[in-house]
């Protein structure tokens, strides 16, 4: 049984913050932020609004977009790093938020790959017929573990949700392959004491080689080629990181999503949102080979090959 994605939909916040307005707080510019990442702006959720809002959000657009109801969901599984407490999980109140009283609930904890571990998790339960409707969401809030004098990470990140309905889809469609992976000896150049802690240098190295790297693998275990790629989604941290891996594909610009600049890393949440936003602008359109690949914390990656459509 093929599992695909049969509705999606995203919150973003109202509230932009530019580098414009970093600068006024911190020693950066917009020439330096822009240069190193491709980032102009992000969107921060206020102060009563928290993951479990944003996901819930995400998830009835994504609900309507599928034309089921929350009652129709078997399983919800949440892709964060921010949940609002330890526990109970964000994909627990979610449940309770939109009355899916026949769904089990879970979180997982993969950092800016989770979306795609939360996807092929999701692909598994279906293929095997357990469940026929899975509410897949990622979501961050992630200003509120950002240390805002820290110039080398507080330009980098933004809130936001995005939420994805799997369900069986037609033969040839939906998920062709996936590739996921994890490194823990990296994990002490990414990770979380009170606020984010990174060291950029180690964090591209890695990035470069494995966004690329990842995307290649998942085309072979599908039977594909580069020439078959019609999209590629990569998880919005840094411009330059983006270009490595859609060089590596060949793919010419226009076949990239590009979203880093208005929204900036939003970790979990970053593909899916990218992924809606192309969805609107048209980019995507029905039986479209796209690959999705992230990397995140943990060390952690992963990377989707998936035929769009219903």
């Amino acid at each position: 049984m093929n599992a695909g994605i049969i509705g999606i939909g995203r919150y973003l916040p109202e509230k932009i913050v530019t580098n414009a307005d970093l600068e006024k707080i911190m020693d950066t510019s917009d020439e330096w932020i822009q240069t190193r990442t491709g980032i102009k702006e992000r969107r921060i959720a206020p102060d009563n609004i928290d993951s479990s809002d944003m996901a819930y959000f995400a998830a009835e657009k994504a609900l309507k977009d599928a034309g089921i109801t929350a009652e129709d969901i078997e399983l919800i599984l949440v892709a964060t790093v921010t949940p609002d407490y330890p526990f109970p999980s964000v994909a627990c109140m979610v449940q309770e938020k939109l009355g899916a009283i026949n769904a089990a609930a879970m979180d997982i904890s993969a950092a800016c790959a989770g979306f795609m571990y939360a996807m092929v998790t999701a692909q598994q339960f279906i293929k095997t017929g357990a469940y026929k409707n899975v509410l897949v969401i990622g979501v961050e809030k992630l200003s509120k573990i950002i240390d805002w004098n820290d110039r080398n990470t507080a330009v980098l990140f933004g809130d936001g949700a995005a939420a994805a309905v799997m369900a069986p889809v037609s033969e040839g469609r939906g998920i062709l392959a996936f590739e996921l992976g994890a490194d823990g000896s990296g994990g002490k150049h990414l990770y979380q004491d009170e606020y984010i802690i990174m060291n950029g240098r180690e964090v591209f190295k890695f990035a470069v080689r494995q966004m690329g790297e990842s995307a290649i693998n998942v085309i072979e275990k599908a039977g594909l080629t580069k020439e078959d790629v019609d999209f590629l989604v990569p998880h919005q941290a840094n411009i330059r990181i983006m270009e490595a891996a859609r060089q590596r594909l060949e793919l010419p610009e226009e076949k990239m999503s590009k979203t880093v600049a208005k929204y900036g890393n939003t970790s979990s949440s970053s593909i899916p949102i990218a992924l809606v936003e192309e969805l609107e602008n048209g980019k995507i359109k029905d039986d479209d080979i796209i690959v999705m690949v992230g990397f995140g914390g943990g060390l952690t990656w992963g990377a989707i090959a998936l035929k769009w459509g219903k």
